[in-house]
């Protein structure tokens, strides 16, 4: 039986056309919408809703399966008001609910129920994504719904750092085997050389460049590891060759040390 978003509504009437339109929808399909992650408020004002929409798999290929749920209440006039929309992935559901007032990381899904990340590059991206206000456009987006079960977004990034290579795509990929997910980052120079390379996939998705670690600093890395793994062992220097003792005045060397 699917978890249905508990709309706590009762005692309450809609607000406006709107308002009593969503409720109707809720009430129609609630058997297929599944609660993913919600958040309500301690005063009881605002609910903030995940949910798996399960009716999406029948409609048009492509089409988002997640919808993001926004229900605010006047507890004074006993009314109400529903904002929903259709989004690709969790973290695009987050954002817009956070643009209506959610905490950033309030909406997380609960372990042991769902997919879970594979690492930590894909929980790095995901808070980027939630925590990214108005930064990214959303242009196009798409979900397999079948094999590969994989989901991308393409976006105009408006951040300075991203001048150079504007437009993103954020592709996440299942795997329902292990039961895991990741999510990477692609950067492109416009919309075109991203849709070639969504349609070709003859080459890696191109990660944009504050993802790359310059290779100076993977040495410098791999260094300090290496000299803490295995800690240099204390010897004593060898003996000076035989020799006349510098005259008075003569400069003094050491070699490999800093003066």
């Amino acid at each position: 039986m699917p978890d249905t978003p508990n709309c706590r509504l009762d005692g309450l009437s809609p607000a406006d056309e709107s308002a009593a339109e969503a409720e109707g929808d809720i009430a129609l399909w609630d058997d297929l919408f599944s609660t993913l992650a919600e958040h309500q408020t301690p005063d009881g004002q605002h609910s903030f809703f995940v949910i798996h929409d399960g009716s999406a798999t029948w409609g048009i290929p492509g089409a988002p399966q997640l919808i993001a749920l926004h229900i605010s209440r006047d507890l004074t006039a006993r009314t109400f008001r529903i904002e929903q929309a259709n989004q690709p992935t969790v973290p695009f559901a987050q954002l817009w609910l956070t643009g209506r007032g959610c905490p950033p990381d309030a909406l997380q899904l609960p372990d042991g129920r769902h997919p879970e990340p594979a690492d930590a590059l894909t929980t790095r991206i995901e808070r980027q994504i939630r925590h990214s206000g108005t930064r990214y456009e959303t242009k196009d987006h798409y979900t397999h719904a079948s094999v590969p079960h994989e989901t991308w977004v393409m976006v105009r990034d408006s951040d300075p750092s991203a001048a150079n290579l504007p437009v993103r795509i954020f592709l996440e990929e299942t795997d329902l085997d292990a039961l895991t997910y990741t999510l990477r980052e692609g950067a492109f120079r416009d919309g075109t050389s991203a849709n070639q390379w969504l349609f070709d996939r003859d080459t890696p998705l191109p990660e944009p460049p504050e993802h790359l670690v310059p290779a100076d600093r993977r040495t410098r890395a791999a260094l300090a590891r290496s000299t803490t793994d295995h800690p240099a062992t204390a010897t004593s220097p060898p003996a000076a060759p035989a020799g006349p003792a510098p005259s008075a005045g003569a400069p003094s060397h050491r070699r490999g040390g800093r003066s």
